[in-house]
């Protein structure tokens, strides 16, 4: 596939999208959002990608928008800009297939929001995660929405009302990363989470997906009665009856993907 501002590459089940506008560490500009959502659906549409990874090329994973499309534009345009944001960070979410962010340099405001959405993060000793919008008159109120469901309230305020970076030791404090290592390992620390993953049914792993944002956002008992259901669901698949089968006869599984 042909992009002008992002690169797809794949590796086994493993898709590597990266962000290609190293010049401006990689700011979202309206037609790099563009591509990315297209990406996207091409990943979900792909029944041989079993796992994405998102970074960024040259200094950074990503410093935010663009910021010169965001003077003197009317409403419209403004809203565009943030509808495109929203959809992508919807997207990750909705998508069937993990989405692992592999963070160097600076993950900054729509940056931020983007690296927090995606399912698991992997970061290097180098990254730091902040939103700053606030020093420019701009509340990074989109990153406030994916950052305040990671960490908790007070921490996101913190983050928010200062717009000061945190290290990736902080993040990885405060639950908003699942790992650090050396910027030279970053890369093949994302594909060996991504790899491990991959491994396992693209249908328990899609269907455990949907399930626990879902659960998420109910209340306790709600989510426990939700929770029965799938599980249900879950054992009637073919994947899980192969899987229970493989592990009594002593054997590796053998995945049908259903």
């Amino acid at each position: 596939m042909n992009y002008r501002n992002i690169m797809i590459e794949t590796r086994g089940n493993v898709a590597t999208v990266t962000l290609n506008r190293p010049e401006v560490r990689n700011a979202l500009s309206g037609e790099m959002m563009d591509e990315l959502l297209d990406c996207l659906i091409y990943v979900e549409e792909s029944s041989e990608i079993h796992v994405l990874i998102i970074k960024g090329a040259g200094t950074s994973f990503c410093s935010g928008h663009d910021l010169s499309e965001l003077v003197g534009r009317d409403a419209a345009s403004y809203r565009a800009t943030f509808d495109k944001s929203v959809k992508i960070t919807e997207a990750i979410t909705n998508l069937s297939k993990p989405v692992i962010a592999a963070v160097h340099g600076y993950a900054s405001a729509a940056g931020c929001q983007l690296a927090v959405a995606c399912d698991l993060v992997v970061a290097s000793d180098d990254a730091h995660f902040e939103t700053p919008g606030v020093k420019i008159g701009l509340f990074c109120i989109t990153p406030m929405v994916a950052l305040s469901r990671s960490v908790g309230r007070k921490k996101s305020l913190e983050m928010l009302l200062t717009g000061e970076p945190i290290d990736a030791r902080e993040a990885e404090r405060i639950g908003l990363v699942n790992g650090v290592v050396p910027r030279q390992r970053l890369e093949e620390a994302a594909m060996e989470l991504a790899e491990k993953i991959a491994s396992k049914s693209a249908f328990t792993v899609g269907f455990g997906k949907r399930t626990f944002y879902a659960a998420a956002d109910m209340g306790y008992e709600t989510a426990f009665r939700y929770a029965k259901e799938m599980m249900v669901l879950n054992n009637l698949a073919e994947d899980a009856q192969e899987g229970i089968s493989a592990f009594l006869e002593h054997r590796i599984p053998a995945w049908k993907g259903r």
